[in-house]
């Protein structure tokens, strides 16, 4: 659940971009309106599927047609984005991983490219 809300970035208040990608109208919707219709959609699929949304504070909102809900803990989220995040070892590990097993073909590249060029190259007269 929290990193469903997280996805959409940090609240508008600490968002560093949200204000100006709206401007320049690269964005429709602000973060925190995104995550509101996100809850909003969600929440009613999740109980229809007899799910328990793990949000202590999420409840329905008469007067603004909507639920409120938790806050994240943004300070997890600043953590994965800063490289820290539970995943990030296991990503880079299969990034040096196919990094390495790709050392085959671009070795054949550079063999074929070296090869191409000497043949290219004028054969001088004796």
């Amino acid at each position: 659940w929290w990193p469903s809300l997280m996805m959409f970035g940090p609240s508008d208040d600490a968002s560093v971009h949200s204000a100006q990608s709206m401007a320049w109208k690269i964005k429709q919707n602000s973060n925190d309106e995104l995550r509101q219709k996100f809850v909003n959609q969600t929440v009613p699929q999740a109980e229809y599927l007899g799910l328990t949304v793990p949000d202590p504070d999420l409840k329905w909102n008469e007067e603004k047609g909507g639920y409120d809900f938790g806050e994240p803990d943004w300070n997890e989220f600043f953590e994965v984005i800063a490289g820290n995040g539970p995943c990030n070892a296991e990503r880079l590990g299969a990034r040096r991983k196919a990094w390495e097993d790709g050392a085959w073909f671009r070795d054949g590249l550079t063999a074929h490219a070296e090869k191409a060029a000497l043949r290219a190259q004028p054969v001088a007269a004796e």
